[in-house]
């Protein structure tokens, strides 16, 4: 092969692969930029969100061996202690016959606790929220169909929107009676991003996908392909016919 038509063949491969990535490139800087610039506290809403009070030893009076013989649990996968509503409550995640199912006990009484309802969601997310602000909108999910930003999260739950800025949306866990995430327009754009630059345009979470794969094998192709071109047109180097 002559020097011109590898020439020509590279400079071929390079131009077209360099069309074809071209944009997913600019994706790419963009995210990357965003990423780099914007503070992942922000990004999580954590600028906008109180911190959680810690539960003191004497606040559990009710001794949990006591009372989990009344769940009838065949084992216990999650246990922790958390405030619903300035209470005190033990959360237990267990599995009954096959079935993974959530339970709050009072760590004061020994009382089982319902799921929140809509309005208690509401006063979990309001006693969450740092700034003051009215709710706009209140959803029951028992999917994420919808809400995508709600993502591998315990459900059933209530989104609470606040009209806010930030356009807030504070997710409550029913079964768990607690915060499970804070969404906001910096976190969507940042997830919107963050899905172009992974190419998963579905989950937006499998950085294993074949798309992003082929993608980046092509440009590591571009790449090679522009540094060929460069060697094979520098004057220094001689290539013989």
């Amino acid at each position: 092969m002559t020097k011109a038509s590898f020439q020509r063949y590279v400079r071929k491969a390079h131009r077209y692969l360099g069309v074809l990535l071209g944009i997913q490139f600019l994706f790419w800087t963009i995210g990357g930029l965003y990423f780099s610039w914007t503070k992942i506290e922000e990004v999580r809403g954590e600028n906008l969100r109180k911190k959680e009070s810690l539960v003191q030893p004497q606040e559990l009076t009710i001794s949990l061996a006591d009372v989990l013989p009344t769940l009838q649990a065949d084992s216990i996968s999650k246990l922790s202690v958390s405030h619903v509503l300035g209470e005190a409550h033990y959360q237990v995640t267990y599995f009954q016959q096959g079935f993974e199912k959530i339970t709050l006990i009072h760590a004061a009484t020994g009382a089982i606790r319902k799921p929140l309802t809509e309005s208690e969601a509401v006063e979990v997310a309001k006693q969450s929220f740092l700034q003051p602000a009215t709710v706009s909108s209140v959803a029951y999910i028992t999917k994420t169909n919808g809400h995508h930003e709600y993502r591998e999260k315990p459900l059933p739950a209530y989104a609470v929107t606040f009209s806010h800025p930030s356009n807030t949306t504070v997710y409550v866990s029913a079964e768990l009676g607690t915060v499970q995430s804070y969404r906001n327009n910096t976190w969507r754009i940042f997830d919107f991003l963050w899905m172009l630059h992974i190419m998963d345009f579905e989950n937006r979470d499998n950085i294993n996908n074949w798309l992003l794969r082929a993608f980046s094998t092509f440009g590591l192709i571009t790449l090679l392909s522009g540094f060929t071109l460069y060697f094979i047109t520098s004057r220094k180097i001689i290539f013989t016919k």
